[in-house]
């Protein structure tokens, strides 16, 4: 069962280790982020990779029948994946990134102008306590 705007496939992760090997990872597209089941985890167990963390989709490279990208995190992570050219992997990522993004910023515009409202507001007791004492 997909959720509305979620995403599920399989994208090629580069592990740390020396060998630098890909290594076939299931993962979900949300409007939150991408998140990746870990292998023998209980179903519940993910590693996600939260758009409020991400800072950007880098150095796409397509090469032979791949596209090459990494995902770099806000604390400089860099995260590499591959996948086929076809399945748009990069772009389905950035956009929903951007989406997110755009969302973030609409949200902290109305909080700002909720605040401003709230602070032009007059305060009842403050005026009658000012007009008593003139």
């Amino acid at each position: 069962l997909k959720c509305p705007g979620t995403e599920e496939g399989v994208l090629e992760k580069r592990s740390d280790g020396l060998l630098q090997l890909w290594k076939k990872k299931r993962c979900i597209l949300t409007e939150e982020g991408l998140l990746l089941p870990l292998p023998a985890e209980p179903a519940a167990k993910m590693k996600e990779l939260h758009f409020s963390n991400m800072k950007t989709v880098d150095c796409v490279e397509r090469k032979g029948k791949y596209v090459y990208f990494t995902v770099v995190m806000a604390e400089g992570k860099e995260i590499d994946f591959r996948c086929a050219q076809e399945q748009g992997w990069n772009a389905a990522i950035t956009l929903q990134m951007v989406q997110y993004k755009n969302r973030q910023a609409i949200l902290a515009v109305r909080s700002t102008r909720q605040k401003q409202q709230h602070l032009a507001q007059p305060h009842g007791p403050r005026l009658r306590s000012a007009s008593n004492s003139a």
